[in-house]
């Protein structure tokens, strides 16, 4: 039933009046908190900028539920990445003891490997994914909506009775 709510958001979402910016920048701020260990104070300050931007909050999610699917199997990389950065990289010494050292900085906790190696991921994957995003919304508003809708499946599942009853359930929800 979870799965098929996503699924429903995600085509709610791509049908909505929300422009194809708003919902790539969704997808592309719930990539942190997918990525990334939760508990840490990016993460907080990700879902106040999803709460404040005019971004798709239902994108949002549906990243960081896609997002988290790889993180654990993407940790050895942002370990190695995060131990370059914090061990072998000896000029970026003093940065590391100031980042360690100031009282705020100390919740962003960037002295963790996987923390580092997946926030600087997360930075650099920020401009292909919100691009890749755009491009997708636009391909499937222009081209793939109108195909779905025509696929045999889809119309069968659409005159079901649990497509009826589910579609009474979202009612009630809103």
């Amino acid at each position: 039933m979870i799965v098929l709510k996503l699924i429903s958001k995600l085509i709610k979402a791509l049908r909505s009046n929300a422009t194809p910016v708003q919902l790539s920048w969704g997808f592309v701020l719930g990539m942190f908190p997918g990525l990334t260990p939760p508990w840490n104070a990016h993460n907080l300050l990700i879902a106040v900028l999803i709460i404040i931007l005019n971004v798709n909050i239902s994108m949002a999610i549906l990243a960081f539920l896609f997002f988290s699917l790889f993180a654990y199997l993407l940790d050895p990389l942002f370990h190695e990445l995060g131990y370059f950065l914090l061990v072998e990289v000896s000029f970026l010494e003093s940065v590391w003891l100031f980042v360690s050292q100031a009282p705020v900085m100390a919740y962003f906790n960037l002295n963790n490997t996987v923390v580092l190696g997946s926030l600087l991921v997360c930075i650099l994957l920020i401009v292909p994914v919100f691009l890749l995003m755009k491009r997708f919304v636009v391909y499937y508003r222009e081209r793939l909506e109108e195909r779905i809708k025509k696929l045999k499946i889809v119309q069968a599942l659409m005159g079901s009775k649990l497509y009826s009853w589910f579609e009474r359930l979202q009612k009630l929800g809103e």
